[in-house]
């Protein structure tokens, strides 16, 4: 009631103000908007993206020439329906042995005391306003904020392999790494090409597997386990860098108030950045494949793919 009296109230004097002559309707007029008009520095700045850079998402995300639509949603949609399998799918490019291999070499040239880990699992928190209903199931109480959690994998050439989501906040990360699948698809595509068995790293939350390895959670650890833990948890740090990636790159998911359940595809959203941000990897690289020494995908090995 307040808040309609102060808005009753504000254009009762914008009303007044309009007939004394205080104000007047003249409309302001915009620049047309014109990509070509745009400079690279703009570019970067409002689309993370080159001019060169534009020409080949649109080429290898299969864009049409045009859209025609009321809501803005319609583009997400278009990402997220066709290219959602490059997140959740094992059938990739850089999910063969011999590539799988290669990222365990680069994980533990890095200090990794495990000789067959090829990438990193963690759950990221993905803020969101407070809904109307079924408050408890999104709350974290230890942040005391309102989220949904998604499940990332992270290689150290800079790529998501795979990101699963949204769930309620107060999954617990073992029960969403059992419903999203991945076990499942570590079971298949896990392996050396002799045969070795190779392995995610997660924080201690996850089950312990022969593809599925955490830090030792003994009360008494001896000076190897914590020895081991320390060195692990140094190179796990790059899942951290790459949700900031993320979230730097595409600060709208950061808009808490703005991304309400039922009023925004909250998780369509951010499984749309992951997409983004892969492509940004191919055609740029980013802190993780440098800090692990690794040349990124380029785009013409690996978005041009056409997936089975």
């Amino acid at each position: 009631m307040a808040a309609a009296c102060g808005l009753q109230s504000v254009r009762d004097v914008l009303l007044v103000s309009y007939f004394e002559g205080a104000i007047d309707d003249v409309e302001f007029t915009y620049d047309k908007f014109d990509l070509d008009g745009w400079d690279d520095a703009e570019y970067k700045v409002e689309l993370r993206f080159d001019m060169s850079d534009l020409r080949v998402l649109l080429r290898t995300l299969r864009f049409p020439d045009r859209f025609v639509c009321s809501q803005r949603t319609v583009c997400s949609d278009f990402v997220y329906r066709t290219h959602q399998h490059r997140l959740n799918s094992s059938n990739q490019p850089f999910l063969n042995p011999r590539a799988l291999e290669h990222h365990a070499q680069s994980i533990h040239s890095r200090g990794a005391p495990l000789e067959n880990c090829f990438g990193f699992v963690d759950g990221s928190l993905s803020k969101i306003a407070r809904p109307k209903n079924d408050q408890r199931e999104v709350y974290n109480g230890h942040k005391r904020t309102h989220a949904l959690k998604f499940q990332s994998v992270v290689l150290p050439n800079g790529l998501i392999a795979n990101l699963n989501g949204s769930y309620e906040e107060r999954r617990h990360d073992a029960m969403i790494l059992n419903e999203s699948g991945l076990l499942r698809d570590l079971q298949a595509v896990a392996w050396a090409n002799d045969r070795t068995p190779l392995c995610l790293y997660g924080d201690p939350a996850y089950p312990l597997g022969i593809h599925l390895q955490a830090p030792f959670r003994n009360v008494h650890t001896t000076p190897q386990m914590a020895r081991f833990n320390e060195r692990m948890s140094d190179v796990r740090v790059a899942v951290e860098w790459m949700f900031g990636c993320v979230s730097n790159y595409y600060k709208f998911i950061e808009f808490q108030k703005q991304l309400q359940i039922g009023l925004s595809p909250v998780g369509k959203l951010y499984l749309v950045c992951g997409i983004l941000q892969n492509a940004h990897t191919c055609l740029h690289g980013n802190i993780v494949s440098d800090y692990f020494g690794v040349d990124h995908p380029k785009s013409c090995n690996l978005l041009l793919v056409r997936y089975r």
